[in-house]
């Protein structure tokens, strides 16, 4: 009887997997079509309201052209072993040349196949005799996309971040102060031992996730540490670039190294922080893992929260397959419907962009009205105060573009760090799954894996921050010890 029930469940779990394949089929296939319509109707928008046309990621130009830009500049693209790097030089003649690594662009931002293409390779690959000669030639092809070229020929003339704003982006106080106040350094929310003079015993940086804010943390974490925490620790909330009220410049490729840079510039050095514990969620156990890497002898304890680590297997390549094991374009479940499309269709999310983040103002007062302001509505501030520019480039630059390195960024966790590594994951995760978690333990043996029951990726803080608070200042209090 058993073995019956069993067999039923199986035949229906494949039925549900079939029908969930055949759905998803047609949906991102319609999908393919509304995106590609949508950008022809933002091209048109953009030349009637900034009077130019803008560049998107559609299509591509070969890395052996050279592509002359404003002023007389051009950009040269050549291969350099594992590195590509674009060449800056005036036409002028004058033999300076600037090198702007291009090693932290994702392949992802110009090289996502439509769904019908995508069966298509399929097929042919099931009857290509000759798969490894022909893999091993599409290896040696590198092209950079034409919005790479318009954002880096942009520098060449301006130098520093251009802080214009594009029409589709909000323009309240809250999203364009940095601009107004001509302010270059994050948005930094600090709290507990305050003042330099007090010599506070130690500092905690918090790094949140993917289109979130430091409000993840200032508005749950921050009231619910004991008073002895908030005497002993200085505990730092960052906006990353892009996200909240930090500066989001409209030419940034937004990088992993232009986050670690303006995390250095507006926490470490005007506050000079010598020692850290750090903190991350998400998105920002990425950046938490590059940052320790990079002041190895800083970092005093390493927690992570849902770190999107995919063990990329060999042959693969890393950027692309993290995007398919992050965003598989699946309808169901629901949050892996909405990480395909923030994926996977450049446009549609700017359209998303510009109904929710220009109009935030109007959609939190309406949650406030309809909940008679019964539920506090911080996550709003991350969720739509950032810029498409912001989100796009580091879905894809931060998330998918660093996958081939953070083996290299584990091992160096593990080999040459003597800090303890906590990694925290909750159990109905499904945008994450908890398989990450564990990944990392098996790269670095020391992390102690604590799966949360009954949580998601936002409950793992949000609705137990007390009890996180305690688990937190424990982890501190040990590492100091």
């Amino acid at each position: 009887m058993d073995g019956v029930a069993a067999r039923s469940r199986r035949v229906l779990s494949l039925c549900g997997r079939l029908m969930n394949e055949v759905v998803s089929f047609f949906v991102f296939s319609l999908l393919d079509l509304l995106d590609a319509a949508l950008c022809l109707a933002f091209k048109v928008s953009d030349f009637l309201a900034e009077a130019e046309w803008k560049p998107c990621y559609c299509s591509s130009s070969s890395a052996r052209e050279a592509i002359h830009g404003a002023a007389g500049g051009e950009i040269l693209v050549s291969e350099r072993g594992e590195s590509n790097i674009v060449c800056l030089s005036s036409g002028g003649g004058g033999g300076n040349v600037n090198k702007i690594r291009l090693d932290q662009v994702s392949d992802t931002l110009y090289t996502r196949p439509s769904k019908l293409q995508e069966v298509s390779e399929s097929i042919k690959r099931l009857y290509e005799k000759r798969g490894k000669e022909r893999a091993a030639k599409a290896a040696t092809v590198f092209a950079v996309d034409s919005a790479v070229v318009e954002m880096l020929q942009g520098r060449m003339v301006r130098k520093q971040p251009h802080p214009i704003r594009r029409w589709s982006d909000c323009d309240c106080e809250d999203c364009t102060s940095w601009a107004s106040r001509r302010r270059r350094s994050l948005f930094v929310k600090v709290a507990g031992a305050k003042g330099m003079s007090e010599k506070p015993r130690e500092d905690v940086l918090f790094i949140h996730g993917f289109i979130s804010s430091s409000a993840f943390w200032t508005e749950t974490l921050f009231p619910n540490f004991s008073d002895s925490a908030k005497s002993a620790y200085r505990l730092f909330a960052v906006d990353l670039l892009g996200f909240g009220r930090s500066p989001k410049p409209s030419d940034s490729l937004y990088t992993l190294r232009e986050h670690l840079d303006m995390i250095e510039q507006s926490v470490l050095e005007p506050y000079k922080v010598k020692s850290f514990h750090i903190v991350a969620h998400s998105l920002g156990c990425i950046l938490a893992l590059a940052l320790a890497v990079k002041h190895p002898g800083s970092v005093k304890s390493l927690t992570l929260l849902a770190p999107p680590y995919y063990p990329v297997p060999k042959g693969v390549q890393a950027a692309q397959y993290v995007m398919r094991r992050v965003a598989p374009r699946r309808v169901w479940p629901l949050i892996t419907f909405g990480a395909s499309l923030a994926c996977w269709y450049e446009h549609i999310t700017r359209a998303w962009c510009l109904l929710a983040c220009k109009n935030h103002r109007f959609w939190e007062l309406l949650t406030k009205i309809i909940t008679r302001n019964r539920i506090r509505t911080f996550l709003f501030e991350g969720f739509f105060c950032h810029t498409h520019n912001a989100a796009w480039h580091t879905l894809h630059n931060v998330i998918c573009g660093m996958a081939g390195k953070l083996d290299g960024y584990l091992d160096t966790v593990r080999d040459h760090l003597r800090c303890d590594v906590t990694i925290f994951h909750g159990k109905d995760d499904k945008l994450i799954p908890v398989e990450c978690s564990y990944s990392v333990q098996r790269r670095v043996r020391r992390a102690h894996v604590k799966v949360i029951e009954n949580k998601d990726h936002i409950t793992i803080v949000v609705g137990r921050q007390r009890a996180f608070a305690r688990e937190l200042e424990e982890i501190w209090r040990k590492s100091s010890g």
